[in-house]
């Protein structure tokens, strides 16, 4: 019988991951996660079992077919970890700890739904440093391995937390002098927009922004283009409108005025 880490009663569906890539990120990241189950393990998984118990991980033999039955695609090693978007943060926690910095960066996910989009806009989020990636608690991405094997393991250091009411996000967000921005096509072309400060960022899933989140927007960003077709996948929009916020900030920009 395959041993599970977590306690009873815990609410987050377990998941296991087997790329030695997204293994070795969530061991390093500190996040509770185990044990590791190794069966007849070549030098890479005997690597991660290493790993494993200098971070205190139990690292459990089993057999073969129990891997199989977990995770088809393994390479004789997984970790069992939570299968969920958040990785026990809070907003409240996040805000307290803030102080008076000034520049800080908010992604907020509504609705995205589909791991290889999450993945991929988590993998952005690492690379631009997004300091907090917030997304609803259900309608949102389940599925941990293909999370964290699109992410690259990013997945295992952006910063995030599910919240159960993202509007209610979005209005402690604002009393805590942020800015937040909606993407969507028909709005400001995103290089006029002065992104700099404390920002949150609003992508919506296949059927865009949610009325109760546009409305609570104090603008909307857009990014231009010249294909034929009108939208773009929101992973790619992520990616590309997180670049222009890191790029404002590195350069300097114009100062926001009324708040």
């Amino acid at each position: 019988m395959v041993p599970n880490f977590f306690p009873a009663g815990y609410d987050n569906p377990v998941a296991y991951l087997s790329g030695f890539h997204a293994i070795e990120e969530q061991i390093k990241s500190g996040i509770p996660c185990g044990p590791l189950l190794m069966a007849k393990p070549g030098p890479r998984a005997r690597e991660l079992a290493d790993l494993a118990a200098a971070h205190r991980i139990r690292v459990d033999r089993v057999g073969t077919a129990d891997l199989d039955r977990l995770a088809p695609d393994h390479r004789g090693v997984v970790l069992e970890t939570a299968d969920s978007a958040g990785n026990g943060n809070t907003l409240e926690d996040f805000l307290a700890a803030l102080g008076e910095r000034r520049n800080v960066l908010v992604l907020i996910l509504d609705e995205i739904t589909d791991p290889h989009n999450y993945g991929a806009i988590l993998r952005s989020c690492d690379q631009f440093a997004v300091d907090l990636v917030v997304s609803r608690r259900r309608r949102n991405a389940k599925n941990a391995p293909i999370i964290s094997q699109t992410s690259a393991g990013a997945s295992a250091w952006v910063r995030s937390t599910e919240e159960g009411n993202l509007v209610r996000a979005v209005e402690l967000l604002k009393e805590n002098n942020f800015w937040v921005y909606g993407a969507d096509m028909d709005g400001q072309n995103a290089c006029e927009l002065d992104l700099q400060g404390r920002i949150a960022l609003i992508m919506g899933g296949e059927a865009g922004l949610s009325r109760l989140l546009r409305e609570r927007c104090d603008g909307i960003a857009a990014i231009p283009g010249q294909g034929r077709l009108d939208s773009l996948n929101v992973s790619v929009a992520a990616g590309i409108l997180l670049y222009e916020i890191s790029r404002q900030r590195i350069q300097g920009g114009r100062k926001k005025t009324g708040k």
